[in-house]
């Protein structure tokens, strides 16, 4: 008995140390299941300086390529897609028309393939955009991903940062997906279980901690830090205990009032440490009813785009949505979109 007791405080203890050494990392993502189908994804965009960022449609059938010139793995977007770019180089989330998201967060962690890798590549910055333009639902694209047809290739911010992420997927049904690679292999987590997702430490160390928070009870206290693994026991415990509703607008509010609570204050930022980052925007995603909302914290407004309402034939082009240096664009934009060529895929420097 008192063995157990013992070996109970040691688990309890090494749980602990790691919260307090696990650093701030950047962004969050939520997953809320309401009433009658109702579905959403939120997260949260945090970096240390302004990414610039601004909305794209993009159509179905665009000639595809992973950004690394004649090394490229090469595809034909199946599926229109509104996402949220990044430098203007790349995709860091978006809807496709199916009603699938994908969602780039950042993980220290993060080791890709080998660069001898003989695979085709696809840059980290083109990642997200394949998935939306090749998958219908979660399934679809654990199944693909799982083949590894192509190896996923980092790159350096424009800032000098490691662009080092993984990868959230969710769909219409709230089936869920997380891709990382560990070690240069590729781990995924599928299933709608996995709810939420932060940065570091990896997803299975993630779990690990927010399982020492369900044991104290959300109820009683949570971890109030900009840390990533308590921002995982905050977003975890409120997006299950606000009221989970069948009305569109209730369950859209519900999701950014979890995100606003797992952000990080402007100007809580160092260059020096790409893990200790403000919250520069905020995307929320109803699977449901195909709306994308847009939420900078420079601007006192929200922007959405109805995808519904939205023409993604080839023949419709690119379009894009500037942001930058725009902080009063506000409301339903489904129509202020205007045509644009499309942004090229950040790549290494080497390429």
């Amino acid at each position: 008995m008192r063995s157990s007791a013992f070996h109970h405080r040691a688990a309890t203890a090494a749980i602990i140390a790691l919260v307090f050494t696990t650093a701030a990392d950047a962004c969050s993502r939520a997953l809320y299941f309401g009433k009658d189908g109702q579905v959403v994804t939120g997260r949260t965009m945090d970096w240390q300086e302004d990414i610039l960022s601004d909305l794209w449609i993009f159509p179905r059938g665009m000639a595809r390529d992973g950004g690394l010139g004649p090394s490229s793995f090469r595809w034909t977007s199946r599926y229109g897609s509104v996402v949220a770019s990044i430098y203007d180089g790349g995709t860091a989330d978006g809807m496709n028309e199916a009603g699938l998201v994908a969602n780039l967060l950042y993980l220290a962690e993060s080791e890709y393939p080998p660069a001898d890798d003989a695979r085709p590549g696809v840059s980290i910055a083109a990642w997200a955009q394949y998935v939306l333009d090749s998958f219908a639902t979660v399934d679809e694209a654990v199944a693909e991903l799982q083949h590894e047809r192509f190896k996923v290739v980092p790159v350096i911010a424009p800032n000098g940062a490691a662009g080092t992420v993984h990868l959230s997927v969710s769909d219409p049904s709230g089936d869920s997906a997380i891709f990382e690679y560990i070690g240069g292999k590729l781990v995924v987590h599928h299933g709608r279980q996995y709810q939420v997702m932060t940065n570091s430490p990896i997803y299975d160390q993630q779990l690990a901690l927010n399982k020492y928070w369900e044991q104290i009870g959300g109820g009683v206290m949570l971890p109030g830090t900009n840390r990533a693994a308590d921002r995982f026991a905050r977003a975890s415990f409120y997006i299950n205990a606000c009221r989970q509703s069948a009305d569109p607008r209730e369950a859209v509010a519900s999701v950014f009032s979890v995100m606003r609570n797992v952000s990080v204050p402007r100007g809580i930022a160092r260059i020096d440490q790409p893990n200790i980052s403000s919250t520069l925007w905020r995307t929320v995603s109803d699977h449901k009813q195909r709306v994308y909302y847009f939420e900078s914290t420079y601007s006192p407004s929200i922007v959405w785009v109805k995808l519904t309402e939205v023409d993604f034939s080839p023949n419709c082009g690119t379009r894009k949505l500037t942001l930058v240096g725009n902080p009063d664009v506000a409301g339903n934009q489904t129509n202020g979109f205007k045509a644009a060529q499309p942004f090229k895929f950040l790549a290494p420097a080497t390429e």
